[in-house]
């Protein structure tokens, strides 16, 4: 019997970039590379992920999510579950808000889009990790839950990251939120996403933003960088597997010139006028090259970005290995960034 979930499911073999020579990859940190290879160990990483493995990994995301209890922080967060209407005629946009408890004033607040590839994730994906860090910067947390590929291709995803902004926005009020202080935080896939959805605010005269917090970003659809090539088949995310999940998203539509910049934003042609970017990345991860290029054109249109580049990290290593000196040093490099940004608003 054919699922439901392979009804939607694209041709596995979409073009394939051209392959080019590359030097060996930079090694793994220590640290990072022993939590990997236990990670590895129930096969869940241990190969490129394949369309008929989606649903599965989707029920492990599911399985792995935060309580009420846990996201409410020993009573500092209160907890809402919201509907956001969907842009035009698309379904409603579920939402998680968590509502800072004790401040006497409109509190700043933290945009989540998760990651996941474009295929796998819910707003609660992430949500222990991120509730942290929220809480750390005094900031109450938003997180969208955007349809995902190959059900609902692009631009389904942005469509409902940009429809529950806007849902923020007018609803700011409710939960003693500052609608003037937005910051976009997105990983991997939702890394992407949020870089796509702070170009669409510029170009559509879209709500304010005052920064966007780019974690390993998913940006470039070609799949063809340096670091691409050299993590072919190693990391916890493949550059296979980054093939896979692009060609879900975009399906025929691949490397052509219809593909829009909110999907693959290392395709705009102009990064002027955006707000300031946090971007961090690992040495050892297929997204290292088009962060970095990310950064390096921000810069050239005088923009305002932070970069970091991890030693040795592989892609989610902070997840993976959260007490490794250099997941550490990162948790508190986004921390002070928030913290340095927040102040001046």
């Amino acid at each position: 019997m054919v699922s439901q979930l392979q009804r939607h499911l694209p041709e596995q073999s979409s073009t394939a970039p051209e392959e080019h020579v590359s030097s060996p990859p930079p090694p793994f940190d220590i640290e990072c590379a022993a939590a990997l290879e236990v990670v590895q160990s129930p096969h869940l990483f241990a190969e490129p992920l394949t369309l008929d493995k989606i649903a599965h990994v989707r029920q492990h995301d599911a399985d792995s999510h935060p309580s009420n209890t846990v996201l409410e922080c020993q009573g500092r967060y209160r907890i809402h579950e919201q509907l956001a209407p969907g842009v035009s005629s698309d379904p409603d946009v579920p939402m998680l808000v968590c509502e800072r408890t004790s401040s006497p004033v409109p509190t700043p607040v933290m945009y989540f889009i998760h990651g996941g590839g474009m295929i796998v994730g819910t707003r609660r994906s992430e949500l222990d990790v991120m509730i942290a860090l929220a809480d750390q910067a005094g900031a109450a947390l938003v997180s969208v839950e955007y349809r995902l590929a190959p059900e609902h291709p692009d631009p389904a995803p942005i469509n409902d990251c940009w429809a529950g902004l806007h849902w923020l926005v007018d609803n700011a009020h409710e939960f003693n939120i500052d609608p003037g202080r937005i910051v976009l935080y997105g990983a991997s896939a939702g890394g992407g996403l949020a870089a796509g959805l702070a170009l669409m605010c510029r170009d559509r005269q879209g709500p304010e933003l005052i920064g966007q917090m780019l974690v390993c970003p998913m940006l470039d659809e070609g799949n063809d960088s340096t670091s691409a090539i050299q993590f072919s088949g190693r990391g916890a995310w493949y550059r296979e597997t980054n093939e896979m999940a692009w060609s879900a998203l975009l399906g025929d539509r691949r490397r052509t010139a219809s593909v829009s910049h909110y999907a693959s934003p290392a395709y705009a042609q102009d990064l002027a006028d955006l707000p300031p970017a946090f971007i961090d990345v690992g040495s050892a991860e297929v997204f290292r090259d088009e962060a970095v290029a990310y950064a390096s054109r921000l810069w050239a249109s005088g923009g305002r970005a932070e970069l970091h580049v991890w030693p040795g990290g592989f892609h989610g290593y902070d997840f993976v290995a959260p007490s490794a000196s250099i997941s550490r040093a990162t948790v508190h490099a986004r921390v002070d960034w928030l913290h340095r940004l927040l102040s001046q608003f």
